[in-house]
């Protein structure tokens, strides 16, 4: 009897050793995981994102910024985090991020049979004219400008260049030589006109 206490004593206690030691372990583990979480690196965001995220309310811009959109704000405030003032190159990334992967993504979503249709690209091409000029507004950046030139030219060289185009030629020669020689004609008989005129009116009186 005294042995079969002692026996079960003896497990009790060491059950109880097990679950406090396991208890203590885990509780080490959780304490470890939690203290030796690693550094969440921030990946690439787009910059419509990082230009929605922007805190402007805080600090005061160092330059201009227009106020033709609502917008405005965050552009230029994007410019300022990141580039210090409205660069090319801060238009450049904007224009890349905020008007042109709309426009290649709505072109891209239409057969190649349908890029030469006006009709089914008029919108798309005046929706990415307004964003360039926009931008460019917000950031006090004369529009037209090499930049948006040179983004209509790739558009145009990419999704255009095999759209037939109707050729501006000439007229036949005896057209144009009938458009030339009509006027020239007709200047000796309108004087011969007003001469007559002017004796008739003078023989008159």
């Amino acid at each position: 009897m005294t042995a079969t206490s002692s026996s079960l004593m003896f497990s009790g206690c060491f059950v109880t050793l097990l679950i406090w030691a396991g208890c203590a372990t885990v509780v080490c583990l959780v304490d470890v995981k939690l203290t030796n979480q690693p550094a969440t690196t921030i990946g690439y965001h787009s910059t419509e994102m990082m230009v929605t995220n922007t805190t402007y309310g805080e600090s005061t811009l160092s330059f201009a910024c227009g106020n033709n959109s609502h917008h405005c704000q965050e552009y230029c405030s994007f410019c300022y985090n990141f580039y210090g003032a409205p660069t090319m190159d801060c238009l450049s990334i904007m224009l890349d991020h905020l008007c042109l992967l709309k426009f290649n993504g709505a072109m891209a979503s239409l057969n190649n049979t349908d890029w030469c249709t006006w009709g089914n690209v008029s919108v798309l091409y005046s929706n990415l004219s307004l964003c360039t000029e926009e931008i460019s507004d917000c950031l006090v950046i004369p529009w037209p400008n090499q930049l948006v030139e040179q983004t209509f030219v790739d558009i145009h060289s990419r999704f255009f260049k095999d759209c037939p185009t109707e050729q501006l030629s000439d007229p036949p020669p005896f057209i144009v030589f009938a458009l030339v020689i009509t006027p020239i004609c007709l200047i000796p008989v309108m004087v011969s006109l007003v001469v007559l005129k002017t004796k008739n009116a003078d023989g008159s009186s």
